[in-house]
């Protein structure tokens, strides 16, 4: 095994004794320890310390999504439960101190500083491992080597985490995806869930309760979900008031500009960043509208070939969603000619040109955009949209449909509008109730700009809800892993 000399070494375990503090102080960083913890704390550390899977944790997700904020809370909590401090290790792995040195020699190392003996129990963290050449095989050999402890990583190149960790970690690696706010976490960040109160929606007599949400000010709460849709991805755009007054230069150098220039081409050999830069400019501007390769290769100059390999790129690094499209009776198409692409994260939009007024005429595209994010993270259904047009006489469209992924059969379905018309004027639904009758779904739920309330026509009823209520709860949901209901 490779040997450091007593300099090397000293300059290690002095940095390890800098980067774990709780060895001396039994605490994390104050800074870390003053920030509000994200809801994945509790379902992140519950898999951590599952001893019965004997894999590695790999946590993955966009950039400043708040990853490393995520694994000191998580050191705060194994103390608060009793773990020894001394049993617990953190290891920044862009450390210039750690450079190319193999991670079992960083893990004996971290062991001999703290002086603790032996090889079990121990949680081990490698942050920003991506540093690390050929960091998958290191991390395997240390899973299979100390079935005793359980190890956890994390890296910024989450396309290239994920790719290795499924290429090389099959068996050994379980992965755990950040992902960007959702709009209830941007609430509680900004110290605003007193806009909203837990409340019950009941569709009628001797059907369960959904659970659901109220305004305590719903002028107030439109006005937070516009700010979201601008703003509130990020945790450091809604915690530090330095990001807050420039979010765009953010989220342009910090996010978008290291994962297009720098992340993307070196996993995936691209030369050409410019036209890869404004080919997602292009998509950032038109999310949440139907595109299809030729419209893209059009207005792009891009050939489709290198759209659909920049398409898996993009969703690789988290940046983008592709939905399909299903027709009225819910069957995917053969072939595949058009579909949407959504920012997995709304305030990217801002970034890249401006913050969306209330006026404009894009911002119902955005609000779509922000309502589909909630749903982003979740593993236990499939989401896509229906469009179809069979000539002059049947055509429609519904914004989100969630289909069970064993029988490819819809179980909800849910209209998006920034809007109270459809509440006035109910032929505007049309197509949502058209492809309800279609596909056996008595109800489904329309959201709206203030307007609340419950239609019933032929044999289905649809549920009115304020967009930010709706987009609440289904965050609030998705972060419980609770299931949907009706679209909630």
């Amino acid at each position: 095994m490779m040997q450091l000399s007593d300099d090397q070494l000293q300059l290690v375990q002095d940095r390890f004794r800098l980067d774990n503090p709780w060895w001396s102080t039994g605490s994390i960083r104050p800074d870390y320890a003053a920030m509000k913890p994200r809801y994945a704390l509790e379902s992140f550390s519950a898999l951590l310390q599952d001893t019965a899977l004997r894999r590695t944790l790999l946590l993955v997700g966009p950039r400043r999504v708040g990853k490393t904020v995520l694994i000191h809370h998580t050191i705060a909590q194994l103390l608060a439960e009793g773990v020894p401090a001394s049993r617990i290790l953190y290891v920044s792995v862009d450390t210039p101190i750690y450079n190319n040195l193999p991670l079992e020699l960083l893990f004996n190392c971290a062991r001999s500083t703290v002086g603790a003996e032996g090889t079990e129990g121990y949680y081990v963290f490698f942050d920003e491992i991506q540093y690390l050449r050929d960091w998958e095989r290191h991390l395997k050999n240390l899973t299979d080597s100390y079935p005793g402890c359980r190890f956890a990583a994390s890296g910024s190149a989450a396309a290239n985490l994920r790719r290795k960790g499924t290429e090389s970690g099959a068996g050994r690696f379980s992965e755990y995806t950040l992902s960007p706010l959702t709009f209830c976490e941007y609430l509680r960040l900004s110290d605003q869930e007193g806009l909203v109160r837990d409340d019950t929606l009941i569709w009628e007599e001797g059907t369960e309760p959904i659970p659901c949400h109220a305004a305590t000010d719903l002028n107030a709460l439109n006005a937070a979900f516009l700010d979201y849709v601008n703003y509130g991805g990020y945790p450091e755009t809604v915690l530090s008031p330095s990001v807050r007054a420039e979010p765009g230069r953010f989220v342009r150098n910090d996010i978008i500009d290291k994962v297009l220039l720098r992340d993307l081409p070196s996993l995936y050999g691209i030369t050409d960043v410019r036209e890869l830069h404004a080919f997602f400019a292009y998509l950032v501007y038109h999310t949440g509208s139907e595109v299809s390769y030729e419209s893209l290769s059009k207005r792009s100059g891009v050939g489709k070939d290198t759209i659909r390999r920049y398409l898996g790129y993009l969703e690789d690094a988290y940046l983008i969603r592709v939905v399909h499209k299903i027709d009225q009776n819910a069957r995917r198409f053969l072939r595949v000619t058009s579909f949407k692409v959504c920012l997995t994260n709304p305030s990217l939009y801002s970034a890249f040109f401006r913050p969306i007024m209330p006026t404009a005429p894009s911002l119902g595209n955005l609000v779509e955009t922000a309502v589909l994010a909630q749903f982003f993270p979740r593993t236990d259904f499939e989401f896509g949209y229906a469009n179809w047009r069979n000539g002059r006489q049947s055509q429609g469209e519904v914004d989100l449909v969630a289909l069970d992924p064993h029988t490819q059969r819809p179980r909800w379905c849910t209209e998006i509008k920034w809007t109270d018309e459809p509440y006035a004027n109910h032929s505007l639904l049309r197509s949502l109730m058209g492809f309800m009758e279609t596909n056996g779904l008595p109800r489904a739920i329309v959201t709206s700009l203030n307007a609340s309330g419950t239609l019933t026509k032929q044999s289905v009823a649809l549920r009115f809800i304020p967009t930010a209520l709706y987009a609440y709860t289904a965050g609030l949901n998705t972060l419980r892993r609770i299931d949907p209901g009706m679209g909630l």
